[in-house]
């Protein structure tokens, strides 16, 4: 694993963000431009092989400035099956390890944050680290009474640059042109994702998030939360016990009946986060996870969490509901309420809450047992958006559900990955018409 030089400047960091939008937006214009003179065929050659090179360079870029660009970058990767996959593949790159901080900036920051070097801390240290990624890097430990641990290390001045990278990044958005988001609507995304990362730098407020999820999962005894040692952890600086399994590609190994069990159970978490207990962990990236023979799964990073309150799981819900219902007029009037809907946009005929439906809502209104190896939303999701494109100034995505959604998409990517076969509709149902104000139809 190739190391990184070091944290980058302020001002490299956006001279790097302005060159790549510059030759981003160049490279699309030049397709564009000359696919007048091309023939169909020749003309969607082009288009992907300006999307390679767009989402190539938006990867290396992202991942070498780390921090919080490459935080975004992970989350539209995260359900990059909605994108070309020309451009989605380099950016799946942005899930995996990315190159690690030397050790000796690990240990400065150590002790700057616990006061001694992680020598004298630990009964042993692992220098080369168990994991990297966008904020900070994972090395395994021994404590001095024993105990197996991972130690989570900030990178430093990512906590710095934070607001600067934000400012940075939206600015380059805007000038690009490729927001498409009502300016109230980015501005709120924006400062939604700010929060979040606020959150994801604070690691004492992750220390008190992985006691919540221990709490809240304590009755699931198919769910593993790391337990935090308080004492050799501090705001930049988090030790939690190692709790070891399997990697997500790892899981097509598995039998089929652990598939589908650990399918279920995936599912069966993430409802009962959106709607029973209202905070959800919210960083679908495949290393957030581990796995085990017996049906276990194991949670990591706690840092992303979002508290969704009770307006907001009630209106998410019946939107679902009213989909598997049928009843297309409270579909929109729940998009309405949680400002899906824009009410100043143009009119949206019933034939098109149809058509969503029938396109993205498949694994909630389909047969009983849903088979992720036949699983198509993404593909039908990329041509219902271009079908829907005349629509485009009657919708937004509201800031208070973009990480719901992120949540979402990416367990469904992940459940592709390993085909289980999932009692989909019924499982959604109980949760969401535990919580929706619409009654559920007895049939379907």
């Amino acid at each position: 694993m190739s190391e990184h030089k070091g944290p980058v400047s302020r001002t490299k960091r956006f001279a790097r963000l302005a060159t790549m939008t510059a030759k981003v937006a160049t490279n699309y214009t030049r397709e564009r431009v000359t696919s007048v003179f091309r023939d169909e065929e020749a003309t969607e050659q082009a288009r992907q092989t300006a999307n390679l090179a767009n989402g190539e360079l938006i990867a290396k870029t992202l991942g070498e400035l780390k921090g919080a660009v490459m935080k975004i970058g992970q989350m539209a990767s995260a359900g990059s099956d909605l994108l070309p996959k020309e451009l989605s593949e380099p950016l799946k790159a942005l899930q995996k390890d990315a190159p690690p901080m030397p050790y000796e900036v690990i240990a400065e920051q150590i002790e700057r944050e616990l006061g001694q070097p992680p020598e004298l801390l630990f009964k042993s240290f692992e220098k080369e680290p168990f994991a990297s990624a966008s904020i900070g890097q994972v090395h395994r430990a021994i404590t001095d009474d024993g105990r197996d641990v991972v130690v989570k290390v900030q990178y430093p001045g990512v906590d710095e640059a934070c607001d600067s990278d934000l400012k940075q990044l939206k600015f380059v958005l805007k000038m690009s042109g490729i927001n498409r988001n009502h300016r109230r609507s980015f501005d709120a995304l924006f400062e939604e994702i700010r929060d979040r990362l606020h959150e994801e730098l604070d690691y004492c407020n992750e220390a008190d998030n992985v006691r919540l999820f221990a709490e809240l999962h304590k009755d699931d005894d198919y769910i593993v939360v790391p337990e935090v040692v308080g004492e050799r952890s501090a705001q930049r600086v988090l030790t939690l016990t190692f709790e070891g399994g399997d990697r997500l590609e790892e899981l097509a190994t598995y039998p089929q009946d652990v598939r589908d069990q650990i399918g279920e159970r995936l599912y069966r978490m993430s409802l009962s986060q959106i709607f029973r207990h209202r905070a959800v962990h919210a960083d679908p990236n495949p290393g957030n996870y581990a796995f085990r023979p017996d049906g276990t799964i194991v949670l990591y990073d706690f840092g992303c969490v979002k508290h969704v309150s009770e307006e907001v799981a009630r209106d998410f819900a019946d939107i679902i509901a009213a989909g598997m219902n049928e009843d297309y007029d409270a579909m929109e009037d729940a998009m309405v309420r949680i400002g899906a809907r824009q009410v100043d946009g143009p009119p949206v005929p019933r034939d098109f809450y149809v058509a969503w439906r029938e396109d993205m809502m498949t694994p909630c209104v389909s047969e009983a047992i849903y088979d992720f190896a036949n699983a198509d939303l993404h593909e039908r999701a990329p041509k219902r958006l271009r079908a829907s494109i005349k629509y485009i100034n009657s919708f937004q995505l509201p800031a208070q559900i973009a990480y719901l959604n992120r949540v979402v998409g990416g367990y469904y990517d992940h459940l592709r990955t390993f085909t289980p076969r999932v009692p989909w509709r019924d499982l959604v149902a109980d949760y969401v018409f535990e919580v929706s104000s619409l009654e559920r139809k007895t049939a379907w």
